[in-house]
């Protein structure tokens, strides 16, 4: 057997296949169809080991359903992804033991206690029962829920049944998290929570694959991002990139004395530079803002400002907003319908 492989269960996992090194998750030319409806359309991906990826797009983009594929709870129409070394159509049993979950809603039992409904993942994941215990232990004090252990989860606030559902994905000690929407419906305390604990097991190695809707989620948690919409990416990089690719900084010029303000914006319309747009005030900054094109009308701005003689008190650039940048990329804002998905798929789910 080669360097950086590894069996489970007979089956052989490749770390060092060209295709996959360093690569977590691999996706190419992913497709999903329900009916005449492409939910995925020719999808590619790359997800490095040990950061987070965020997948944004609107309701019925595809996330949940390249999650889904990618966790090998449904089979794909055409394409090919392997998650942590293993294919999801060949090895479905192998992937399931080195990926966690986590979906849009809880998913733990209700009725059982915290405890219980650790414990019991545990065992259906071949723990034996001392190291079930021990793991369901170590889990509720991590998520802080160890004074709740014995209550059932339905008395559970909606903020600690999130954490139980992502301490229910970290019993299996998962190389590759999967989080579709996680904090949807949180409060901003807890949404805080929960990143926390995502920004600690990326700490501990794990690579997690992140949908949201939420901007702030997107900046706060992923160290890239892709943008799907309609079932196709349409974009991809770090969250600058992104910004850059868009194009249109703004200048924020913010005299000392607030009274230059509109003088100062009258002059800077007056100069007739090619190309520039008019400048706005921002009363409430004590700003004045003026979107900028290029290097040269940046230079020939700032070059104005000065021989106007106004004092300034502070000169920045600002890139567009993660949001301006996602309604610029897709064309309309998150408001579709969710994704697409038969009546029954149970015929559709990998085995």
């Amino acid at each position: 057997m080669s360097a950086g492989a590894d069996t489970v269960d007979g089956m052989t996992r490749i770390d060092n296949h060209p295709e996959t090194a360093g690569s977590a998750v691999t996706v190419r030319g992913l497709v999903k169809h329900y009916g005449e409806t492409k939910a995925l359309d020719g999808v590619d991906l790359d997800v490095r080991e040990g950061t987070v990826m965020g997948v944004l797009g609107p309701n019925g983009a595809g996330k949940t359903t390249l999650v889904r594929i990618l966790s090998t709870l449904l089979a794909p129409t055409a394409g090919r992804a392997t998650v942590a070394g293993y294919d999801v159509l060949r090895q479905p049993r192998q992937l399931r033991r080195v990926i966690g979950l986590t979906g849009q809603y809880a998913s733990v039992d209700e009725k059982l206690p915290g405890w219980e409904n650790l414990y019991l993942i545990g065992r259906l994941l071949d723990l034996s029962r001392k190291d079930a215990r021990a793991r369901a232990d170590e889990m509720l004090e991590r998520f802080s829920l160890t004074e709740a252990a014995r209550r059932p989860a339905a008395t559970y606030s909606g903020g600690m049944r999130r954490r139980l559902d992502l301490a229910a994905s970290m019993i299996g000690r998962p190389v590759v998290l999967f989080l579709d929407e996680p904090t949807t419906g949180l409060d901003p305390r807890t949404r805080n929570e929960v990143w926390d604990e995502v920004q600690r097991m990326v700490g501990d190695g794990v690579t997690v694959l992140l949908t949201t809707q939420y901007m702030e989620e997107a900046e706060q948690l992923a160290s890239e991002l892709t943008v799907v919409d309609r079932g196709r990416i349409v974009a991809s990089g770090g969250i600058e990139e992104l910004k850059a690719k868009v194009g249109g900084r703004t200048l924020r010029i913010r005299p000392a004395d607030p009274l230059q303000l509109r003088p100062l914006a009258a002059h800077l319309d007056a100069l007739g530079i090619t190309g520039l747009a008019s400048s706005t005030v921002d009363a409430e900054r004590g700003s004045v803002l003026v979107p900028i094109l290029s290097d040269e009308q940046l230079t020939a701005v700032v070059g104005a400002v000065t021989a106007h003689g106004t004092t300034i008190a502070a000169l920045t650039t600002e890139l567009p907003s993660l949001d301006e940048v996602f309604l610029s990329l897709t064309g309309h804002r998150a408001s579709a319908p969710q994704d697409p998905a038969p009546a029954d798929t149970r015929e559709e789910v990998a085995v």
